[in-house]
């Protein structure tokens, strides 16, 4: 059964207004899904995927472990294996997404906890062994300025980052660096503590060609918000309810996009936008714009009514899961219909190539007062599922 939105229609006018004045309801959103992939490892060596490797690291890492109260959904995949549970339509609130519930995993900053989840990885090997999407763009990473860092200590340990937002340049994309300790008696709860212990040449750091998306949940003063209403996309939050850390779980609202996905938003290269989205600022992530590590969103300012971010049809995405080129980072267009006697509902990104190509859409990379500059949003995608939306 179709999800229907609880936003009013849009005008044209209304729109441009909007977004020229940097209002949130326009801010986008919509988001992707991923490949998922693969494996384990102690090496973890940039590889160069080919359709077929990409594509037998998505089959092997699909688990069937993941509860739902869904029923008749023969055609799901959850692509993340830390996700715990989920719910395709609203249950019992307004909003026009459903729930997905994912296990929380706990770092440290600067010897405080942080929280976060799992979604998706450059190397295939490493997401079939922790059971995350495997996305060949993440190695587009390299080279970004001051990317963020995420330092695996082994054993007991648990993990360190280098930057939570409200840092500048925080990303929830990671570097992934090893760390080896020599003297198992020191505490190394910060960056700043590792980074003397091997100074001291009390341990070994050795950086790995290995990217992340690990989006913090919560962090020291702050994480994602809990929407109180559940009525709209954005305005509230991304969560569903406050984490759960006694079980270590957490709950974020699931929204659909063509073709056939279901994705969560969790920051924006966009530190302007970022506050009006209810999400942290990444702005690192226009840097992996600039170096081919995103892929193209397009999402709809006018015509059908449905249940996407600004009131209308669900977003579209370029790449369908399982293809080497697509990522959860997306580069975020706005359409729009410049007759919207002719709109119909669109299902793929050829779809909108032609018709731009013909002169019915009107393109703008980002909003219409970003355009051309545009930015990135981070949506992994934990589940593939057939789309409800039939306009």
């Amino acid at each position: 059964m179709p999800t229907h939105s609880t936003h009013p229609p849009l005008s044209r006018r209304t729109f441009l207004r909007w977004s020229l004045t940097g209002t949130g309801g326009l801010l986008l959103v919509a988001c992707a899904p991923p490949t998922v992939a693969p494996a384990t490892s102690e090496e973890h060596p940039t590889q160069e995927a080919t359709a077929e490797a990409h594509g037998e690291a998505t089959a092997e890492a699909t688990h069937e472990a993941t509860a739902t109260a869904d029923a008749g959904h023969d055609d799901v995949q959850v692509l993340v294996r830390d996700v715990v549970e989920y719910h395709l339509e609203p249950q019992g609130w307004e909003g026009p997404y459903g729930s997905v519930t994912f296990r929380l995993h706990e770092g440290r900053y600067q010897g405080e906890p942080v929280y976060y989840i799992r979604t998706d990885a450059s190397d295939p090997n490493f997401a079939q062994e922790v059971g995350l999407v495997y996305v060949p763009l993440l190695n587009a990473a390299q080279g970004i300025e001051q990317l963020n860092k995420y330092y695996r200590l082994g054993g007991d340990r648990l993990p360190v980052l280098s930057m939570i937002p409200g840092d500048e340049q925080y990303s929830s994309l990671f570097q992934v660096f090893d760390v080896t300790v020599e003297d198992e008696s020191l505490v190394l709860e910060s960056e700043e503590a590792l980074l003397g212990a091997v100074e001291a040449g009390q341990a070994r750091l050795e950086p790995r060609l290995l990217f992340v998306n690990y989006p913090l949940i919560r962090w020291p003063g702050g994480g994602l918000t809990v929407d109180p209403e559940l009525k709209e996309v954005l305005p509230g939050g991304q969560l569903i309810d406050e984490p759960d850390l006694e079980h270590m779980t957490v709950t974020m609202k699931l929204h659909q996009c063509f073709p056939g996905s279901r994705y969560i938003l969790t920051d924006t290269s966009s530190a302007p936008m970022a506050p009006m989205m209810n999400v942290p600022a990444s702005v690192p992530m226009q840097q992996l714009k600039e170096k081919g590590g995103t892929d193209e969103i397009w999402v709809f300012g006018n015509g059908i009514q449905g249940p996407g971010v600004m009131g209308f049809q669900p977003a579209i995405f370029d790449n369908k899961a399982g293809q080497p080129a697509w990522s959860p980072f997306w580069d975020h267009y706005t359409v729009l219909w410049k007759d919207e006697s002719k709109a119909r509902v669109l299902r793929s990104s050829a779809e909108v190539r032609e018709l731009i190509a013909a002169g019915d859409l009107e393109e703008f990379n980002g909003v219409p007062d970003t355009h051309p500059e545009g930015f990135v949003v981070n949506c992994p995608a934990p589940i593939l599922a057939p789309n409800t939306f039939e306009g």
